[in-house]
């Protein structure tokens, strides 16, 4: 393992930033967004935020598309790797079929893919421990409840929200081994990541048993489980991004995954001439995962609260303790 710190059709897609007089002669980065669109306040805006970090600091430019279906996604790798991009940046284990052909296609042109492994020489896997981000938030999320009952909402169900979820009810359990954890997933297609009222509806069915704090890895779908917190006065937990703001007072914290990062360091090393292939993982001891205390919601997490929480954390990247990660055998027990 390392570290790396040192629209209806393709042909819309973006040419961000100025372009100065003289011709770019650094590689340009391209990156296509998974369902949900960029400005989905979580997985997707993070990868904007990166890649807009990366042009500002550099100057650079880059191609951008948002995918809105699933036959666009070959498509949208083929055409950035046609007009030159390098890295091309596939957001979401959903691009990883895409990616694999067209990486092979073009087997000059570095890609890097978030959330997926693709074992090819041009191509950099960049995946998360989230299962140690969710552990911690679990933990906190029955450290603030009062009912002993702690909801989860899901996107699409698939391994990696499976993940989440396990990680979170080991936290909770962790915390209290009488927590309940109650856990609903959105649905089972693309759809199930930009559905916030059907997110909502998730979130109520669960407070009317008792939920009082409810965490959701569910994409665009999250906005409306914050609302529905927010209107029947429980707590939140945002994912992904730094979801504190949305409704301070509401939310309890977020799981913080740096996919900003991810996609800063692929496209920054790419222009400084250091991307290399592989996978790297990160979590808790990499920086790529963690829980956000902002001014947002210094109020309602205590001292004490934070206090053991840091405990907790410290303790997981020591080895202290084990968080099982469900992908490992598709069960979340050892």
């Amino acid at each position: 393992m390392r570290t790396f710190f040192g629209a209806a059709s393709v042909a819309a897609a973006v040419l961000i930033g100025a372009i100065g007089a003289g011709a770019q002669t650094a590689p340009q980065p391209a990156v296509v967004y998974d369902a949900g669109g960029k400005f989905d306040k979580s997985f997707n805006e993070a990868a904007y935020n990166g890649i807009e970090r990366f042009r500002k600091e550099t100057g650079g430019t880059y191609l951008e598309f948002e995918v809105n279906n699933d036959a666009q996604r070959e498509q949208a790798f083929r055409r950035m790797a046609q007009r030159g991009a390098s890295p091309i940046i596939g957001i979401g284990f959903a691009q990883a079929p895409a990616i694999r052909k067209v990486a092979a296609e073009f087997p000059k042109v570095s890609f890097t893919i978030i959330d997926s492994v693709i074992d090819l020489p041009n191509v950099q896997s960049v995946v998360f421990k989230e299962h140690e981000g969710s552990f911690l938030v679990g933990a906190l999320a029955v450290m603030a409840s009062k009912t002993g009952k702690v909801g989860f909402v899901g996107g699409m169900d698939v391994p990696l929200i499976r993940r989440f979820q396990c990680g979170y009810e080991q936290g909770a359990k962790h915390v209290d081994a009488k927590a309940e954890v109650i856990a609903n997933m959105t649905g089972t297609t693309p759809a199930a990541w930009n559905d916030p009222t059907r997110g909502a509806e998730l979130a109520k069915g669960q407070f009317a048993r008792g939920v009082d704090v409810v965490f959701a890895a569910a994409g665009g779908t999250g906005l409306g489980v914050y609302q529905a917190a927010k209107d029947g006065k429980r707590l939140a937990i945002g994912v992904d991004s730094n979801q504190n703001h949305l409704h301070p007072g509401t939310m309890l914290t977020s799981m913080l995954k740096r996919v900003d990062t991810a996609v800063y360091a692929a496209a920054r090393t790419a222009r400084e001439g250091k991307w290399v292939p592989g996978t790297t993982s990160l979590g808790l001891a990499e920086g790529g995962i963690d829980w956000a205390l902002d001014e947002h919601n210094a109020r309602i997490v205590s001292a004490q609260m934070k206090e053991r929480l840091e405990k907790i954390k410290a303790d997981i990247i020591a080895g202290r303790i084990k968080v099982h990660d469900y992908m490992s055998n598709s069960a979340c027990r050892s």
